[in-house]
């Protein structure tokens, strides 16, 4: 293995496939993981992140994105839990403290061919929706929250991709869990 390219959140690596070719990939190297949390409030919506990520712009993609608060582990707060994690990130971008977080996968990949990078999925059960302290915008990439129905996720994300917003592919996952 090989590093091609180095800053301190993103390397671009080169490794051989089973057939002994050359696989170029991206992989974070100063962290210990990386989660995406479910706000689930009141037990009858879900609250989503609209973001502006310059990769999706830069290639004409789309300008926002449908996410949920999100955040890489032991990045910025050393010998961080992934339980702390999950609670520092949610309220930093929601300024929400969940009730009780049930994790529901710690093995999600987005694209397992372009980076080495897996997710846990987490639940995030807030009682009362209530804004504990002012939320981040994350370096100007969360332009807005946006609370929806539990029963109307289906057709508001239709809504929102039809307007020309990409869907990311942890919130997918971790809507997939919403029908347990």
């Amino acid at each position: 293995m090989m590093i091609l390219y180095d800053t301190k959140y993103l390397q671009l690596k080169q490794t051989k496939n089973v057939k002994g070719n050359d696989w170029v990939y991206a992989h974070r190297p100063n962290v210990n993981g990386v989660v995406v949390i479910l706000p689930i409030i009141e037990k009858t919506k879900v609250l989503f992140l609209i973001e502006e990520r310059p990769p999706i712009i830069a290639e004409n993609i789309g300008k926002y994105s449908i996410a949920l608060p999100a955040g890489l582990v032991g990045d910025e707060r050393i010998g961080e839990s992934l339980s702390d994690a999950i609670k520092a990130e949610l309220l930093e971008e929601t300024g929400l403290v969940a009730n009780k977080i049930e994790i529901k996968s710690e093995k999600v990949a987005s694209s397992p061919g372009c980076v080495s990078e897996v997710v846990t999925i987490a639940f995030a059960h807030i009682d009362t929706y209530n804004i504990v302290s002012t939320p981040v915008d994350d370096g100007g990439i969360i332009k807005d929250r946006v609370l929806v129905d539990i029963k109307l996720i289906r057709d508001w994300l239709k809504e929102q991709e039809n307007a020309g917003y990409i869907l990311t592919a942890s919130t997918l996952a971790a809507l997939y869990y919403l029908g347990e």
